[in-house]
This record gives C-alpha cells, structure tokens and sequence, in this order.
C-alpha cells in the first residue's frame, strides 16, 4: 500500500513539473498535441496476493465456550527408588588359543598304533622350521588269511622357509619306510602247505629333496624343485626330477600365463615277472602351457594350449611332441547362486613305481611303467549356493586316455621262484580308455557347529584291448559329518561306498604244456562306516575314540585282500608351543 501512494505521489508531481514547463514555454513554442502510445507491461508490483482468510460479515457470530478441567489428585505413598542405568553388555566369547604344533597318539585292536607330531618353529621375523612325522601300523589277524598281514607305513618330512619383502623361498626333505605282505594267497588253489614256505613281506624305501620360491611384483612368479628315490628290497630303484616354474610373460600390453615343466623319470626292476630279464624305463618330458584369461562382465574364459615333447630313455616307448586343449570357463547365471562352467583339458600324466605302491601296496616289483596320454577331458557342469549355508556342484566328464594304467591280478605262475608269483600279488596293463562319469557333490554348513557333505560319482568305461577296465569302479558315495556338541565335546562320521570292480584270475604255465586257466571275477561292492568321538580337556589336551568298518565286513579291495574287521582305536592330542 505505501509503495502505491508512493507511486501516485511521484506522478503528480511529474504532471505538475509538467504542466509547469509548458506555463514558461507558450510565448515561444507552438502548442501541439502528442499522442504517445505504449502496451502494458504488468510487473509484479501490480499484483496482489488473495487474503487466504476472507473476513466473515456475518449477522450471527457464535463465540467459543470456555472449558475448564479439574483432576482428582489422590497422594500415594512410594518407596521405589530408581537405579542408575548401566550399559548393555555383550557376552564375549572366549578367544581359541591356537598352537602351532601337536602330537597324537592313539593304539587299538589288531596291535594297532597311530602317532602324529607337527612341528613349527618361528626362529625369527619372517624365518621359520618346521615337519611333522606319521607312523600308522598294525601286527595284523584278519580272519582266514594265510599269510602274515601286518603292516607299517612311516614318514618324516621337515622344512625350513623364509619370507622377505620381494620373495619367500622353501627348502624342504623327508623319507618313508613302508612295509606289506602279498598275503592274498587265492585259496582253494592253496593252502596252509605253501603258505609255510613262503616270505611274503615286501619293503618300501624313500627320500626327497626339494625347494620353493614365490615372487612379487616379478614376470616370474614362483618355481618348484624336488628330487625323489624310492625302492624296495626287491631291488627296485626309481629316480624322479621335477622342475617346474610360472611367469607372466607380457605380448602387446597383455599378460600371457605360461607355466613350464621338465619331467625326468628313471628306474629299473630286477627281473620281470616270468623271467630273470631286467626292466628299464625312463623318459625327460618338457612341457610349455601359455594361457591368456578373458573375463568380460559375468564371463571368465581362460584359452591355452599345452605342449608336450617327451624324449624316451628306457627299453619300450618313443620320442613324441603332444598338443593338448587348455580351455576353462565359468560364467554367473545368477550371481552366487548357479555358475555354469566347463573345460576342454588334456595333459601327459607321469605314472611312476611311486604312485602306484602308495595307491596298491600288493604291486609286484616287476611293472612296465610308461607314462599316460590323456588327449582330453570333456566337463560340463553347474555349481553355486542354495543358501548361505548350502553350496552345490553337478557335472558331467568325458575322457579319453591312451595308455591308461589298470592294476590287474598276477597269474598263478606254475615255476613259480618268487614269493609274488602265487597269485596274490598285482600288476600293470596299459590300455586304451574312454571314460563317461557324472558327478554330484552336496555341502551343508548348518553353523559354526555343524558339517555335513555328500559326493557321488557314476562311471562308464570302453577299453580297447582289454577285456574290462580293471579294478575300476562303476560307482563311488560318501557322505561326512562333522558336528561340535558344546564347548567341550566333538563327533564326526564318515560313510564311503564303492561299486563293483571287475577282475582276472590266471593261472599260466611258462615251461609245461598245460591249458592255462582265466576268469573274470566280479568284486562285490562294499560299504565302509566310521565314526569318532571326542573331549576337548582343555585348550591343549583333549581325548578321542575312534570306530572303522563298523559294519565288520571283511570285504575286498583287491581280488583275494580282504581287509580288517570292525577295529576300535583310543588316544589323545596335545597341542603346544615352544
């Protein structure tokens, strides 16, 4: 409002400057009329805001009652006295102390004795020693064998390492001493008459040498030495060289993974097993696998290619160059949750006297080892989580091996003049394999407390030469629990089953001319139990009991080797620090 009679006032006072202008200027200047025309132009001074609030002119304006309130207090007598507030307190649990070493021991049926030492040391900052030692044996008794059946089987590995800013090396060494009897005497063929003449206890000696070193922020990223003799007391020797080494190797601004191996093998057996002529075998292969990984998004490709030369050195075999597929993916379906991957693989497999005595202790000392030739291996496959707590894998497999090992049973020799030539022992075939297997796989983690796992495993097998693929199983399970009771108290169980194996039984005639005998023999399939159980004393000491073969079947791994029944071991565990 004061704007406006500001605004009224400024333009009299214009219109009487004016009119008085035109009074001094009329006897001199002609009068003329002007006419000036301008549009309007409205600005905000112009407008003006509605009263949201109109004022009511009504005849009749009701007036508001006024209302009183009134309580009525009533004085209570009180002896509550508040207590200061205090904060929430979380119950923390007790930290586990965790020990850097421990032993075990535990004895049970059949003279059984199992010991465990583990030893780490921290000498220094970033300097370390340490090893452990393992001797498991047993004074036997199985039920209707025989021949002696008892066994030892000791290692002791030690190791001395070093962490520094750029790198960490590793020298390490150990040996074993084994010990097992060719007691699967097939009977009725045999009795009680030849098993008296026989000593069928069979030695194994070892020892390695062997260094790591591991890089950072280098082109070469780690490298691997290791030197292993075995033999036996059959006069069997083997020697094995292992180098192998990683780099990342840089072409046109991008890495390329390249993993190189030198393979060197050599041993020799005093006799086959027909007569007195002496095995050698040997080979050096050198191998080179550059890989370059693509990931894109939810994709991760790895594409490679493995080379092989392997240049022989023993009686039976050839110098040959191998090209094998190197080719992984996986690929996020659905976050964690279902992953698809799958794989083109294939590689040149070292079998070695070694392996095989560690995976049957009933081979013979007379073996033509050469190596395998897997051209590749097919996968395909989902895995991921069904929960936080629920993880799983599913896949299918197709391989195809040339020269595949087959353990296979030693005939009955008639000339018999080694103690491994009675049918009880075992050897090698070499044979073409093609091998169709799915494989599902189930993980529980229910909480901290609680463990449970499955696997199952479906095989098919085509042989070429061979009448069967020998001793090898149609179907694998197993089934793990592990379950922490209280603070004090642990349980855990393991369930394994395995298939029907398929079998040879001979029996053979070098010198006399009689008709040899063979069959195929079918292995019943057989289902393992074991349980344990165990007290937790304290941080350092605690108790446990451990149950196998609780069914008490004295099944057969190997054709004529039944095992031990239900066997109880009982012992305890220390743990320590220096």
């Amino acid at each position: 409002m004061l704007k406006q009679i500001k605004y009224i006032s400024l333009i009299a006072v214009l219109i009487s400057a004016a009119s008085f202008a035109q009074e001094r200027t009329k006897d001199t200047l002609d009068s003329e009329v002007v006419n000036v025309v301008k549009p309007y132009t409205p600005t905000v001074a112009d407008a003006f805001k509605i009263k949201e609030t109109p004022v009511l002119d009504d005849d009749v304006n009701t007036t508001k009652k006024e209302i009183k309130y009134n309580i009525f207090s009533i004085p209570v007598a009180s002896t509550f006295t508040p207590a200061k507030g205090k904060a929430a307190t979380v119950n923390k649990v007790k930290p586990i102390k965790l020990y850097d070493n421990y032993a075990s021991l535990g004895v049970g049926t059949y003279t059984t004795i199992l010991g465990e030492v583990y030893l780490n040391h921290e000498l220094g900052r970033g300097e370390n020693v340490g090893g452990y030692f393992t001797h498991h044996s047993s004074s036997g008794g199985i039920d209707g064998v025989l021949l002696d059946d008892d066994f030892i089987d000791t290692k002791l590995h030690v190791n001395y390492s070093q962490r520094l800013r750029d790198l960490s090396w590793t020298l390490e060494g150990g040996g074993l001493y084994q010990k097992y009897n060719w007691y699967g005497l097939p009977k009725p063929y045999f009795d009680a008459t030849t098993a008296d003449t026989l000593d069928v206890g069979h030695q194994f000696y070892g020892g390695n040498v062997g260094a790591k070193i591991k890089l950072y922020d280098y082109l070469i990223k780690d490298a691997s030495v290791r030197y292993r003799r075995f033999g036996d007391n059959q006069g069997s020797g083997e020697n094995r060289f292992v180098l192998k080494g990683t780099a990342d190797v840089p072409i046109q601004d991008e890495l390329i993974s390249t993993e190189l191996t030198i393979d060197y093998i050599n041993g020799s057996f005093s006799r086959n097993f027909y007569t007195d002529s002496k095995i050698n075998y040997g080979n050096v292969s050198f191998g080179i696998a550059p890989s370059y990984q693509l990931t894109q998004d939810d994709l991760t490709l790895n594409l490679g290619v493995n080379l092989v030369y392997k240049n022989n050195t023993g009686d039976f075999g050839s110098s040959k160059l191998h090209i094998y597929p190197n080719i992984t993916a996986s690929f996020r379906i659905i976050d964690e949750l279902m992953i698809a991957f799958g794989g083109l693989e294939g590689g040149l497999k070292q079998n070695s006297y070694y392996d095989f005595a560690q995976e049957n202790s009933f081979v013979s000392p007379t073996l033509y080892i050469s190596p395998t030739d897997q051209k590749y291996n097919l996968s395909v496959g989902l895995k991921g989580k069904l929960s936080n707590s629920i993880s799983y894998s599913v896949g299918g497999y197709y391989m195809n091996e040339n020269d595949k090992a087959l353990y296979t049973s030693n005939p009955v020799f008639v000339e018999a003049t080694e103690d491994y030539q009675y049918g009880n022992s075992f050897g090698i075939v070499h044979d073409d394999v093609k091998t169709f297997s799915f494989v599902g796989e189930l993980n529980v983690d229910v909480n901290r407390n609680f463990k449970l796992g499955a696997k199952a495993e479906y095989f098919s097998y085509s042989s070429n030469s061979e009448a069967e693929a020998w001793n090898l199983p149609d179907l694998k399970a197993s089934l793990f629990m592990d379950y922490q009771i209280d603070e004090n108290w642990f349980a855990g169980a393991g369930l394994f089953y395995v298939g029907e194996r398929k079998d040879q039984f001979l029996q053979y005639s070098y010198i006399q001319d009689i008709t040899s005998i063979q069959e195929t023999v079918t292995l019943d399939s057989y289902f393992d139990a074991n349980a344990h159980v165990g007290y937790r004393f304290d941080d350092q000491l605690s108790f446990y009991a451990k149950a196998n073969n609780i069914a008490d079947k004295t099944y057969q791994r190997w054709i004529n080797t039944p095992v031990q029944g239900i066997q109880f071991l009982v012992g305890a565990t220390y743990q320590f620090d220096f």
